[in-house]
């Protein structure tokens, strides 16, 4: 009765179980795919253009206006030529994992693991990010909900994660719908803005600027605030990493995902910078330049400048369903090369990685603590991560074609190859200027990433090496006495050993369970499809072993809820003084930090099982 109660709530927050054969329909077209996959670079818009005036107002004062533009423009010159690099990635492949399967296929496995690192932290720091820069614009038009910034912030996280649990289509159509409403709302700033400045109706207040008595050469300033600016590039990568996520032909739709995402950055960034540098806005601690801009523009107190603060909002908390989008995928194909935990492999109830997505909230929402929700704080640690990434990828793919040649690959490498120079001369610039600020934080957390990475993979590697067992034979060796009687005195009842793969440790569950002498033994399989089943099955029928092998087959991926019901159903069964008893295998894990690798799904169905009167479990102990 609990697990249907369970099952219904389930239904209720997440929608409700969706088959295998959902998969298809559950990916984007181009439509629902741009606000998910270019939500990230749209958003930036609204912080980009302050980062860059922050490093330049307190050492040039109002003479910054004279050089934000053209930092600007450089800005959007490195989107295109990053736009057109990425292009040829997709082509190349369209597996998605983007720097980490490039890197890792062109380069090494190393280069590749810091890849896969500096993309996991930058899709972290995305949703802290973006968050607390939506929980800063509301701040800014509720200044009495400053001391909430960070609580706020968590409250954004946790809706986006609620909306991904609940799938990859409904989080497009429930997020995609807003992310046009604030391309919308900007063309309508900048249109509007543009009018009453050329028409003479505003005119910028005077500012005073307090200058510092910096020592800065002017190219060293010109650097910093490039660097800055330089946010407003995480997340072009997203798409590229993202290819399987869309719907077939998944390369074409992606590539024009990326070319609407390029355009809409190109006119909504410079648009809005040109407004700030028209109107001469000064950023504050108390409000954003977006809001200060909606405020000169529309009016203090109107309806279109809330609606600017409103649509800010949403499209900084849209920016993290990039990351929500991405990272776990990311996170899934590394886990299948077995470089992070196994769990992140599989599929929830909405056919996502859910465990990804969990995994991206916790770490999110540890980051805005720690940092009390200040985005500027935050900044500095966000643009090196991902700027690597992006020339291990550009540095892969001159190698791809190199190697494989093919039409026009010189014209292709060439491409890369220019790509490649100008990431690392941006990657240069901003791990110089921002290595003090919180970058060395980030690259220190990559080596460490990649350290903790290699160990899990050794792990596993140890682990499967112990498990597996290569013939049918060599587990029939190992079986204890075969099918010959034991001495030991038959149970009453029936014993059940749950199966998933025939491997040591099973071995060892099906020698324990050869003692139950004249006890009915059932080996009960729960599969994806018939051919796993019966593979299998005629594995079993190859060892020669007493009992009888069951199976059911499941297209939800609820493998431990369909053998929880399979349990219920025998103990309810039962006759009058009558028992069931349950096997299953149980790692013993000598190295205490390899445990949470394993025995988390076991120790579940224990929990479960404890619960019915006449169910005994046995755990049998695997030493590892």
């Amino acid at each position: 009765m609990k697990h249907i109660v369970k099952e219904r709530l389930r239904t209720i927050f997440l929608g409700k179980r969706l088959e295998d054969a959902a998969l298809a329909s559950e990916k984007f077209n181009v439509l629902w795919g741009i606000p998910v996959f270019a939500s990230d670079a749209i958003s930036s818009v609204s912080y980009a253009g302050e980062e860059i005036l922050l490093v330049l107002i307190p050492v040039l004062g109002m003479a910054s206006f004279g050089t934000f533009l053209p930092i600007v423009a450089a800005i959007i010159a490195l989107l295109g030529i990053l736009v057109f690099c990425y292009r040829q990635t997709i082509d190349a492949y369209p597996q998605g994992g983007g720097a980490y399967i490039v890197a890792s296929d062109n380069l090494g496995e190393n280069a590749g693991l810091v890849a896969g690192a500096a993309l996991i932290i930058g899709y972290i720091l995305t949703v802290a990010v973006s968050a607390c820069a939506g929980a800063a614009a509301v701040t800014s038009a509720f200044p009495a909900l400053h001391p909430w910034k960070a609580v706020i912030a968590l409250v954004l996280i946790a809706l986006l994660t609620w909306g991904n649990l609940r799938g990859m289509r409904e989080s497009a159509v429930m997020f995609g719908v807003p992310t046009y409403l604030f391309i919308g709302t900007m063309l309508l700033l900048i249109v509007v803005g543009i009018v009453r400045y050329a028409s003479g109706s505003y005119t910028p207040a005077e500012t005073q600027i307090v200058v510092s008595n910096a020592q800065d050469t002017l190219l060293f300033v010109i650097l910093r605030a490039f660097a800055s600016g330089c946010t407003a590039l995480t997340g072009v990568e997203a798409v590229s990493n993202g290819v399987p996520n869309f719907r077939e032909p998944a390369q074409r739709n992606a590539k024009t995902v990326l070319y609407a995402m390029a355009g809409f950055v190109c006119i909504v960034f410079f648009g809005v910078s040109l407004l700030i540098n028209m109107y001469h806005i000064v950023p504050n601690e108390q409000a954003t330049a977006v809001s200060q801009l909606a405020e000169a523009v529309f009016g203090s107190g109107s309806v279109l400048y809330y609606l600017v603060q409103v649509m800010t909002v949403v499209i900084l908390t849209l920016a993290a369903n990039t990351a929500f989008a991405g990272l776990p995928l990311l996170m899934a194909l590394m886990a299948q090369d077995g470089y992070l935990p196994r769990r992140l492999i599989y599929r929830g109830s909405r056919l996502n990685y859910s465990n990804g997505i969990l995994f991206l909230f916790v770490a999110a929402a540890i980051l805005v603590l720690a940092f009390n929700g200040d985005q500027h704080l935050l900044l500095p640690l966000y643009a090196s991560g991902v700027f690597l990434s992006f020339l291990l990828s550009q540095l892969g793919m001159v190698l791809h074609w190199v190697r494989r040649k093919g039409p026009g690959w010189k014209t292709k490498a060439f491409i890369n190859g220019f790509g490649t120079i100008v990431t690392a001369t941006t990657l240069v610039i901003i791990v110089i200027m921002k290595f003090l600020q919180g970058a060395w934080v980030t690259l220190l957390t990559i080596v460490l990433l990649v350290w903790l990475m290699h160990s899990i993979k050794k792990h596993y590697a140890a682990v499967s090496d112990d498990l597996t067992i290569p013939t049918i034979e060599a587990a029939r060796a190992l079986l204890l006495g075969g099918d010959e009687p034991s001495s030991t005195p038959a149970p009453r009842g029936k014993v059940i050993l749950p199966v998933q793969t025939l491997n040591r440790s099973f071995i060892k569950v099906l020698n324990c369970a050869s003692d139950f002498e004249g006890a009915e033994i059932e080996y009960f399989h729960v599969a994806s499809s018939e051919e796993q089943a019966k593979k299998l099955k005629e594995q079993f029928a190859e060892l020669g072993v007493r009992g009888t092998f069951v199976y059911e087959i499941t297209h939800y991926r609820n493998t431990e809820e369909v053998l929880l019901r399979h349990i219920e159903a025998e103990h309810a069964a039962l006759p009058p003084h009558g028992h069931l008893t349950v096997m299953m295998a149980s790692l013993i894990v000598r190295n205490r930090w390899a445990r949470p690798l394993h025995n988390q799904t076991t120790q579940t169905l224990i929990r479960r099982m404890e619960q019915y009167r006449n169910v005994y479990v046995f755990q049998v102990p695997y030493l590892i």
